[in-house]
């Protein structure tokens, strides 16, 4: 006898809950936050969370594309815009590799994605393939991480510029502007996410789909922890060069 579905209460309840996973809680975070990384591990995770940042515009296309419903691609554009920047208008990728250049990388090897590390590589690949593969409704439910998404910007601008004055502050923009867009996109997402999954099994489906995308966000951060906290990023025990592949189409 399957389970009697979650109400809409309690299913967002459940959602929330998944916040005790959010990648905010990884110790390479909390070293950001409470001034303990290295300038190295700021520039590492800024060089490498761009890789991120670029790809998202490309699974929200996916997910648009995959979308009969009109109402929603309309809105969900916004998404886009708000990464690749409107004609005539930056929009956050811009804004990230400003925040590169404030923290001392050059803006040509950010955008040349050297510095990627194949774990990194391979987390924001699976999260773009699964949104190409899946649904329309699970592909942007699992954008719901975004329900955590503020404060975890709003501990960097507050963290930050106590703790690493070396920053130029005007790279602190992103975060700036992604305090008000995420919290438009929860709107949107939460009411996609509740009006759609009302069973409980599609609940529980919805929850290891958050839990997936809660996934790639943490193993990201690992893979920055063994190459700039651990010191042993890929082929370290039998080279000290950067060999991994950059892509290539492939």
């Amino acid at each position: 006898m399957s389970q009697q579905a979650m109400t809409p209460e309690q299913f967002e309840h459940a959602l929330r809950g998944k916040g005790d996973y959010y990648h905010i809680h990884h110790p390479y975070h909390v070293a950001m936050h409470t001034g303990q990384a290295t300038r190295e591990q700021i520039q590492g995770w800024v060089a490498n969370r761009f890789y991120y940042q670029i790809s998202i515009p490309m699974k929200d296309a996916a997910i648009m594309a995959n979308c009969p419903d009109r109402a929603v691609r309309r809105e969900w554009i916004q998404r886009i815009l708000d990464h690749d920047g409107a004609p005539g208008e930056d929009g956050g990728i811009e804004a990230w590799l400003r925040l590169a250049e404030s923290v001392g990388l050059d803006r040509a090897q950010v955008l040349s994605g050297e510095l990627v590390l194949p774990g990194v590589r391979f987390a924001v690949d699976a999260y773009v393939n699964f949104a190409r593969r899946a649904n329309w409704q699970e592909a942007a439910s699992s954008s719901l991480t975004e329900l955590f998404a503020p404060h975890i910007h709003q501990s960097r601008l507050d963290a930050w510029p106590q703790h690493y004055p070396w920053i130029d502050a005007r790279g602190y923009e992103y975060f700036r502007k992604r305090l008000s867009e995420a919290r438009r996109d929860v709107e949107h997402g939460l009411q996609i996410t509740l009006q759609h999954y009302t069973t409980r099994e599609a609940q529980q489906r919805m929850l290891a789909i958050l839990q997936f995308k809660l996934d790639v966000l943490w193993s990201m951060l690992d893979a920055m922890s063994m190459a700039y906290e651990l010191k042993r990023p890929p082929y370290h025990t039998v080279t000290d060069q950067r060999i991994w592949h950059t892509g290539l189409g492939l």
